[in-house]
């Protein structure tokens, strides 16, 4: 069922979550409205309070950190349509520290140092899929393999 008006189907879309002002556009066109009515829409949602690409960004980053790298999460709001000044604001107000992130989600996930070339490369893989660089994947394994870190 399609809602009266494009403002009525974003707050309906933004009741379940947060969404990029970019990402909702992109919905809300998706659904068949006019580009000029779902920007009015839009205006008018950020001037009432109910859309912001900061406090979006700021949400993606404290739910992503810990999780994830500071560029993995940097890239999804970038994809997102969200502005730099906003990321950086969002990933500073976070205090996201990549190798203390990066050494906890392995210590979560893998606990023991990889038994064999397999499982060092699954580690590393898990790793790099979560926007870790791949010299410090090496130099935490390297870490785990001297007895340094577990």
């Amino acid at each position: 069922m399609k809602a009266a008006s494009p403002r009525t189907h974003a707050i309906r879309l933004l009741a379940r979550r947060e969404y990029a002002r970019a990402e909702l556009e992109h919905k809300l066109l998706a659904q068949g409205w006019a580009k000029g009515e779902v920007h009015a829409a839009l205006d008018e949602l950020t001037a009432a309070g109910y859309l912001s690409d900061s406090r979006y960004a700021r949400s993606l980053a404290a739910q992503k950190a810990g999780r994830y790298s500071v560029r993995s999460i940097a890239a999804e709001l970038r994809a997102k349509g969200v502005g730099r000044p906003e990321i950086d604001s969002a990933l500073a107000e976070a205090k996201i520290d990549d190798d203390a992130a990066m050494r906890a989600l392995w210590v979560r996930r893998f606990g023991r140092a990889p038994t064999g070339e397999r499982e060092k490369s699954r580690q590393v893989r898990y790793l790099q899929a979560r926007g870790f660089a791949l010299s410090a994947i090496f130099k935490l394994l390297r870490a785990v393999e001297r007895g340094d870190l577990v």
